[in-house]
């Protein structure tokens, strides 16, 4: 065995023993890890932003001209990927295409923010792909989420980039999504979310509620998404050191014995022992499957795994594959309140 060899297996022994398992965590280190985050220029009136499909198929054209007229109304240009309207089956063309828009986005001098028109599935399968020298060397807002996660989280993981898990082009730009994506991305100041209160003619708030599963505060980068995007890139090089990360999640459409199995996956691959707070967002339509509620409830299964972490734990944030989203930072310093449901940036998350 060489010496270079001797080294590089000390090294990986060494992630071992201080409590990284093997699984799921790459030895090399990522540029993110002991570094300050890369934070993006802030989008303002007259900006471009390059529009990619970069997962799902655009199978509806409506769709992506109400996402231009959308972004026109919020005084932005719009540049679209040369492969928007690809196809190759549900993909939105090759991995290659699909590859080449997320690196020309990144490279084009004119284009300062990146947005990908929907989600589905397929980010993963690019990441390999993508010239993260030449992204880090580029930093832009890049804004998505669901399956966009993979992009949002590797991106950060090799570059330092902070990247944004927030609404995609073909979501509802309503009020309270206009609000905070501005708030955050053009206005860039230390914003704090919470979720509305509206009690309307009812004793008490009774939507969009939050649930504090374990009180307290805690600081540390945001890091997260889509639990089930997370869970099928775990065991690749393309996750983040999770030590003192503040982890967010989201989901729809899951059985509650998915959620249960995937947030296992989490603890297994020693992720949530490593956190120092959590915030569970919306999971949509999660309910008990065929099995009814014979089964556990979702809130029995974030008890059951959260709670014991015995660390700062919240859920019903505006995350999600919901109407009314945050936009949050993937990467950005942040403090969370579990009593009080509220994630606060301690500074701007663009420049």
């Amino acid at each position: 065995m060489t010496l270079l060899s001797r080294r590089r297996l000390l090294a990986t022994l060494s992630l071992a023993t201080a409590g990284f398992p093997l699984l799921g965590f790459s030895a090399v280190p990522v540029p993110e890890k002991g570094h300050k985050a890369l934070l993006p220029p802030k989008l303002k009136a007259g900006d471009t932003v390059g529009l990619i499909c970069p997962a799902g198929a655009a199978f509806s054209k409506e769709t992506v001209q109400v996402t231009k007229e959308s972004l026109e109304a919020l005084g932005l240009n719009v540049k679209l990927g040369n492969h928007v309207f690809d196809r190759h089956g549900y993909l939105a063309g090759t991995d290659q295409a699909r590859a080449e828009d997320v690196n020309a986005m990144f490279a084009d001098k004119s284009v300062q923010g990146i947005l990908a028109i929907h989600g589905g599935w397929g980010c993963a399968r690019l990441l390999p792909l993508l010239d993260y020298k030449m992204i880090q060397k580029n930093p832009k807002v890049l804004i998505g989420y669901s399956d966009i996660t993979a992009l949002l989280v590797a991106i950060y993981a090799k570059t330092g980039l902070v990247t944004f898990h927030g609404p995609v082009g073909a979501a509802t730009w309503n009020q309270f999504t206009v609000d905070s994506f501005k708030q955050v991305l053009f206005e860039g100041g230390a914003t704090t979310f919470q979720n509305p209160v509206e009690r309307g003619d009812n004793l008490t708030v009774t939507k969009d509620r939050i649930t504090t599963l374990t009180p307290g505060t805690a600081r540390g980068r945001l890091v997260g998404g889509n639990l089930t995007v997370l869970t099928a890139i775990i065991g690749s090089a393309y996750l983040p050191d999770w030590k003192d990360k503040i982890l967010f999640l989201e989901d729809t459409n899951e059985n509650v014995y998915r959620v249960d199995r995937m947030l296992t996956q989490l603890k297994l691959a020693g992720v949530l022992d490593q956190v120092k707070g959590v915030v569970f967002g919306k999971c949509s339509d999660c309910g008990p499957g065929n099995g009814g509620y014979g089964s556990l409830t979702l809130e029995e299964v974030l008890e059951q795994h959260l709670q014991p972490l015995h660390v700062p734990a919240f859920s019903g944030a505006m995350i999600g594959h919901i109407t009314h989203k945050f936009t949050v930072p993937v990467g950005a310093e942040a403090e969370i309140d579990a009593t009080a449901g509220t994630i606060r940036l301690l500074q701007g998350a663009v420049v």
